[in-house]
């Protein structure tokens, strides 16, 4: 079949090579243009543009989806479907063009995490299974159509960036099985809402606040969930500064106790927070102005005053 592709990231990329090293046409592909970046504002391509430059692919850049010349320019290529991986949200104009429809590979098992972020809030919600699924986009986000699902379980110690790892190249393998199925038969299944469904919304500087009321349980998911980025964090007061702690591994340990709960203790070279339920264990953190480091590597060089504690 004759396809577009449109995705943006990493997770993007593993589907784009699949379907390119497959005997689909990859006819055109959307990503979006170049952003600044970094301290020096420099234009950063997104990694689907790179892989289309290194294979001498189609490339379409468009600042507005609803633009006539972008339009008319897609329709131009005539493909049968266009497949979507970590993309925009398209207008009608855009996803009713091909006569094989428009399908979007999501990260979690639809009807559950649909939103922006499924893979972190998978891990947040420390579910046991997630996995993939392909559907027909419609006018909604993520309430299409299903096509296809295939689950992964989801380890004990898991990060949201370990299992990125391992939903791409499996999300790639489902894109493939959904295009041959869609060349012979475009019979799909409406999403049955029960009302419970678990949502992943944006992340944002609120919802990735650790908030030290909560069970250790969900701090530790949030912890993992947050990992590589954006990365949980919490207020500290040290001494007579208020800092923002970044924390990306740690390990809750559940044990009674009597000690001041919030109150930062160094043990044993080890940075422990007191928590109703017990402690949590720092293994890598950063401070304002410091790099990511284990604890024992900033506890040589750093001081938590006496009477540090979470804000």
């Amino acid at each position: 079949m004759k396809i577009v592709f449109m995705g943006t990231p990493l997770f993007a990329v593993y589907a784009l090579e699949a379907i390119h090293q497959s005997d689909h046409e990859i006819v055109g592909v959307v990503t979006s243009s170049d952003k600044p970046a970094g301290r020096g504002k420099q234009l950063r391509q997104s990694e689907v543009k790179k892989f289309v430059l290194k294979n001498e692919l189609n490339l379409l850049q468009p600042l507005n989806l609803k633009d006539n010349v972008f339009l008319n320019d897609l329709s131009k290529l005539e493909a049968d479907v266009f497949v979507v991986v970590a993309f925009r949200m398209l207008p009608k104009a855009v996803w009713n063009i091909p006569p094989q429809g428009t399908f979007n590979l999501h990260a979690s098992l639809l009807p559950n995490f649909r939103g922006a972020a499924p893979i972190n809030w998978a891990i947040i919600n420390n579910e046991k299974t997630t996995g993939v699924t392909t559907f027909f986009i419609d006018d909604k986000i993520d309430t299409g159509a299903l096509l296809l699902k295939e689950d992964i379980s989801i380890e004990e110690n898991e990060t949201a960036g370990g299992l990125h790892d391992k939903l791409a190249p499996l999300g790639a393998k489902v894109i493939l099985k959904t295009l041959d199925r869609i060349a012979v038969d475009q019979t799909s299944i409406p999403q049955q809402l029960l009302g419970n469904e678990k949502e992943a919304p944006k992340l944002t500087k609120e919802n990735t606040k650790i908030e030290w009321e909560k069970p250790l349980s969900y701090i530790d998911g949030l912890i993992r969930g947050l990992n590589p980025l954006p990365t949980a964090w919490l207020e500290i007061q040290n001494g007579e500064e208020q800092l923002k702690m970044k924390i990306f591994q740690a390990t809750p340990l559940i044990e009674k106790h009597t000690q001041k709960i919030g109150a930062i203790e160094i043990e044993d070279n080890r940075i422990r927070i007191i928590h109703s339920e017990g402690f949590l264990i720092i293994k890598e953190l950063q401070l304002p102005n410091k790099k990511r480091m284990n604890a024992n590597a900033l506890l040589n060089g750093f001081e938590f005053k006496k009477g540090s504690k979470v804000l």
